[in-house]
């Protein structure tokens, strides 16, 4: 069983499609939880840190073998949190953030929430310093979108998210353009197949390296207590997600933040 953690329902049949394309009969587990990310928005991401571990443990308890965290401002404090709860837990823009470092330097990051900007861009580093490659991170807050995404304006919102993603597009000098949160995906559709950097959304690449994670714990490749991404959790005896052959996940995760930030600079 795979766990998932969001912070809004509309996640909810997405995943189980992409689930059904990715990995037919994996059994989800759904845990809806939107008033964290409020309280981390408030507070900040480390404030809830002990509730994101209390949603995961229930994850734990039900039988999760993984899990994967559907809220880029939680991701982090997720992946921390799994090493105590011997659960393998990953952020689902880990597997995006490893392709925009792929493609280029020069890496645009979107987002309609501020809170899942500062989380994004050190991602980003510490993929880039796992990769041995330079990042040059531009951040953009769309602005009004999260209102409408909040009222239930699901088309404005998208709208909203594919026009500021079309204006950086156009304007070049990217080598990548980030749609930071799962929720934005949907808007890369509206920008159609036209030329210019890629755009890079999280839900399909995140399930798809959660799901061979929770196949290779099942398997004994990656032990059940292994911190983000597959890593070696404190006994040091498990194998990284990347030697597991799970996808988008190659090589784990990097070492301490502020050796990972040394790759970044900011555009």
């Amino acid at each position: 069983m795979l766990a998932l953690l969001h912070t809004s329902p509309v996640h909810v049949p997405v995943f189980d499609t992409l689930r059904d394309q990715e990995a037919p009969g994996l059994p989800l587990h759904h845990l809806v939880r939107p008033e964290l990310l409020a309280r981390a928005r408030e507070l900040g991401p480390a404030r809830v840190a002990e509730e994101v571990a209390g949603a995961l443990g229930e994850a734990v308890r039900a039988g999760a073998r993984a899990a994967l965290c559907t809220c880029s401002t939680l991701g982090p404090v997720a992946e921390a949190a799994g090493p105590a709860l011997g659960l393998p837990v990953l952020r689902v823009d880990r597997p995006m953030a490893a392709a925009a470092v792929a493609a280029g330097p020069r890496i645009a990051v979107l987002a309609a929430v501020e809170s899942t900007l500062a989380p994004t861009e050190e991602l980003i580093a510490e993929e880039a310093h796992r990769a041995g490659r330079r990042a040059e991170v531009r951040t953009v807050l769309v602005p009004g979108a999260w209102e409408r995404f909040q009222a239930g304006d699901q088309e404005g919102y998208l709208a909203a998210v594919a026009g500021a993603a079309r204006r950086l597009r156009t304007a070049g000098g990217v080598d990548a353009l980030v749609l930071a949160q799962a929720s934005m995906a949907p808007a890369a559709e509206l920008l159609g197949d036209g030329a210019g950097a890629p755009v890079l959304t999280s839900p399909g690449s995140g399930l798809a390296a959660a799901a061979g994670l929770a196949a290779a714990v099942q398997a004994g490749a990656v032990q059940a207590g292994a911190g983000p991404a597959g890593r070696a959790g404190p006994s040091g005896r498990g194998r990284q997600a990347g030697e597991a052959g799970v996808p988008g996940a190659a090589g784990g995760v990097c070492g301490p933040r502020e050796d990972s930030l040394s790759g970044l600079r900011r555009m």
